[in-house]
């Protein structure tokens, strides 16, 4: 995959930065959505061994979509 900057000097200013604060937000509710699916998919014995519970997911989903 080629690496195209679609920034110019006339986008760098509150523009480019506010593309930039919406490219990383949507980046890090995608990866959290990957890790609550993951999570998800393991055995209420498995959560509680690295000392989660089941509930602990939809807090940590409603956390996660409070930011959004």
């Amino acid at each position: 995959m080629a690496y195209f900057d679609i920034r110019t000097p006339a986008t760098a200013g509150r523009l480019g930065r506010a593309v930039d604060t919406l490219i990383a937000s949507v980046a890090e509710w995608r990866e959290a959505r990957i890790n609550r699916r993951a999570l998800a998919k393991l055995s209420d014995r498995e959560l509680a061994d690295i000392g989660l519970q089941r509930s602990d997911l939809d807090t940590m989903t409603r956390r996660a979509l409070k930011r959004f």
